[in-house]
């Protein structure tokens, strides 16, 4: 065996170690940097008493709670079993076989965020509700119009999602943050979860997003940069009329069933009680300027 390719191997992760070394130390300098200048409060406030949701109310106003980032509008998943495909598009009472005929809505040829019939239904507890009890699958979109998030997600796939995502979690757990893993609708990957007492400035999430991905990558390096694009919000302002990235939401009634889009534990089993894990869950304190 040519011993070349394995020592051009080894140079190359020196090279790289050498270089998330590097990235880490300017990050948890950028950190050090948030706390000082009071921008970022990485100390979770004491924990009142937790109040685990019992009704579907309650849950619903939970699950608002933690995930309604933009409230005004939605993503619904769509299927074309015919063609083969998925995906997510807004929510809109004038998207009808009907008023595609009449020419009222017009996608694809006119996009959502450029129709002149939008009527958006807004996200909340009758949106909550059918997506949990599987009438329809939503997602949120994760920056809303003043530029702001309820939680930073970042979405792991591909070979090796487990490591990367506990890679993730152990990263934010150095740093006093506590990272929820939600597994998949598919079961092949999972998003990670960080969530706020109130709505932060995308900016400010994103960063600290970066600054975690950063810490990851020293602790698992084939975790790789490609990590740095699977943050939600994934921008730090939202253009005029835009929606921003999306991200789909949890606890969907099918994919559930098959105990997928479920929050999971670093076994990845699945919590017996949901609602009490999301209740529990510390929420990082933001202090912005």
């Amino acid at each position: 065996m040519d011993p070349f390719p394995r020592q051009q191997r080894l140079a190359d992760l020196r090279h790289k170690l050498a270089a998330l070394t590097t990235e880490v130390v300017k990050t948890e300098e950028e950190l050090t940097t948030l706390e000082a200048d009071g921008q970022l409060n990485l100390g979770v406030p004491p924990a009142a008493a937790v109040q685990i949701p019992r009704t579907p109310a309650e849950k619903i106003s939970l699950f608002l709670d933690l995930f309604g980032t933009r409230r005004s509008v939605y993503p619904k998943r769509w299927e074309n079993h015919k063609a083969g495909k998925c995906g997510y598009s807004p929510a809109c009472n004038n998207d009808s076989f009907a008023n595609r005929q009449s020419g009222i809505c017009r996608k694809p040829k006119v996009k959502c965020s450029e129709c002149c019939h939008q009527s958006f239904p807004p996200l909340d507890e009758r949106a909550v509700e059918s997506h949990l009890r599987g009438e329809q699958t939503l997602g949120v979109y994760a920056i809303g119009t003043d530029d702001t998030g309820r939680f930073l997600a970042a979405d792991f796939d591909g070979e090796g999602w487990r490591d990367d995502v506990l890679a993730y979690r152990e990263a934010a757990e150095r740093v006093g943050l506590t990272v929820a893993i939600e597994r998949s609708r598919s079961g092949n990957g999972a998003h990670g979860w960080i969530f706020f007492t109130k709505p932060v400035p995308a900016a400010m999430a994103r960063k600290l997003g970066t600054i975690l991905v950063a810490k990851a990558s020293a602790l698992r390096p084939a975790l790789g940069l490609g990590a740095y694009d699977r943050l939600f919000p994934n921008q730090d302002t939202l253009a005029v009329g835009g929606f921003g990235n999306l991200i789909a939401l949890p606890l969907a009634k099918a994919p559930r069933q098959n105990g997928n889009t479920l929050f999971v534990d670093a076994r990845m089993m699945a919590f017996e009680d949901q609602w009490s894990y999301l209740a529990g869950l510390p929420r990082l304190s933001g202090q912005f300027h």
